[in-house]
C-alpha cells in the first residue's frame, strides 16, 4: 500500500465511542475527560500533525548563501586548494556573470591529475604540495574540460523534500541554487536537509 493510499484510508477512518472506551480501558488508569472531548483533542492533534508534515520548507530558508565557486578556466591547483581549504567535495563552476555552467568534484580533480583509482584526494593534494606521485603527472586541464555540465541545480522556492529526492537519487552531496537567470545565489547540501527535516519531527 502506498503512502497516498494510507493517507486516504486515514482520512476515511472515524473513531467511534467503542474505540475510545477500548483505548481508555487499555490505559488502565482513570482519565477525567469525556469521550467527546477526547475525540475533539484527537481531531485537533491530527490536523496539527498533518499541517506540520505537509508544510513546505523552501530551499531559500535553509540554503547557504556564501558559496565558494570557481571559473571554468581555473586549473587543478586552484580547484584542489579550494576543496582542501574549505573541506568540501565539490564546487559550482560559474561564468563571468556568475551563472552556473557546471560542477567540479574531487573525482574530477583526480581525473584532471591523471590519478588512478588507487589514489585518494589526499594523494593529489600532497602531490600539489610537492610530494611525488609515482607514475602520474599533473595535467594542465582546465575546469571546463572535466566539469559535469549542465549542472543539476535547484531554485530558492523549491521544496526541500524535492531536493532531498534529487540528492538521494543522483547520489550527490549538494546542489547549487540559482535564480531565474541561472545566477548562483546559494547552495543546499544533504546536511542542510537532514538538519531541517530533523527539526520538523
Amino acid at each position: 500500500m502506498t503512502n497516498e493510499q494510507d493517507e486516504q484510508k486515514m482520512d476515511r477512518c472515524e473513531i467511534g465511542d467503542e474505540d475510545l472506551r477500548a483505548a481508555l480501558r487499555e490505559m488502565k488508569s482513570y482519565v477525567d475527560i469525556t469521550e467527546e472531548d477526547l475525540k475533539k483533542i484527537y481531531s485537533i492533534a491530527l490536523r496539527h500533525a498533518r499541517e506540520r508534515l505537509s508544510r513546505k520548507i523552501s530551499v531559500e530558508e535553509v540554503m547557504t548563501r556564501e558559496v565558494i565557486s570557481i571559473k571554468g578556466d581555473a586549473d587543478i591547483h586552484k580547484v584542489s586548494s579550494l576543496l582542501a581549504q574549505h573541506r568540501i567535495s565539490g564546487l559550482p563552476v560559474v561564468d563571468e556573470e556568475n551563472r552556473v555552467i557546471g560542477v567540479v568534484t574531487e573525482a574530477d580533480v583526480l581525473s584532471m591529475a591523471g590519478v588512478g583509482r588507487g589514489h585518494t584526494f589526499k594523494d593529489i593534494v600532497r602531490h600539489i604540495l610537492g610530494e611525488p606521485l609515482p607514475k602520474h603527472t599533473v595535467s594542465a586541464c582546465l575546469v571546463k574540460e572535466v566539469m559535469t555540465s549542465p549542472a543539476i541545480t535547484t531554485t530558492p522556492d523549491a521544496d526541500i523534500k524535492d531536493v532531498a529526492a534529487i540528492l538521494n537519487g543522483k547520489r550527490i552531496k549538494r546542489l547549487p541554487v540559482v535564480d531565474s537567470r541561472g545566477t548562483l545565489i546559494g547552495v543546499i547540501s544533504r546536511a542542510d536537509v537532514v538538519r531541517v527535516m530533523g527539526d520538523t519531527n
